[in-house]
């Protein structure tokens, strides 16, 4: 097994069946002897959002990281959200359709459907020059949010 997985290996039996862990990236790269980037790298590829996890940093105090595991790949937001991430922008009328299947699939109610599209709407970002960016962010964040355990 090479360091990389023994890491990730080391980091999920931490996690165990909860939802939520702060580590120290110094205390993490002094255990298993590697540069802090060696656990960078760990995180950026082996914990990502379409793998089901969320990983927040904070800077100095030892480098915190605080990963949490939100709901898994075959979920239909966790598609949508690895759609969205090709995206650079997000067309309204494609935030509709995106909303609507959600809602098809049971994974949102009609009412949260429309609380999304609210959210996403040309009125809510007052004709922001970006707006297709803006809206873009905040469908991603719901997503996020409707994906925590």
């Amino acid at each position: 097994m090479n360091i990389s997985s023994e890491i990730e290996q080391f980091i999920l039996s931490v996690l165990g069946s909860g939802d939520e862990i702060t580590l120290s990236r110094n205390e993490l790269a002094q255990y298993f002897s590697v540069a802090p980037s060696q656990i960078n790298y760990v995180l950026s590829t082996r914990f990502t959002l379409s793998k089901g996890f969320i990983v927040r940093s904070k800077r100095g105090g030892g480098g915190g990281i605080t990963l949490v595991r939100i709901a898994g790949e075959d979920d239909p937001i966790a598609g949508q959200l690895k759609e969205l991430e090709k995206m650079k922008e997000l067309p309204l009328n494609r935030a509709r359709d995106m909303a609507g299947r959600l809602a098809d699939v049971k994974a949102v109610t009609q009412r949260e459907r429309d609380i999304i599209l609210s959210c996403v709407s040309d009125s809510a970002l007052g004709g922001a020059e970006e707006s297709g960016v803006i809206r873009r962010n905040i469908y991603r964040e719901i997503l996020i949010a409707l994906m925590r355990k």
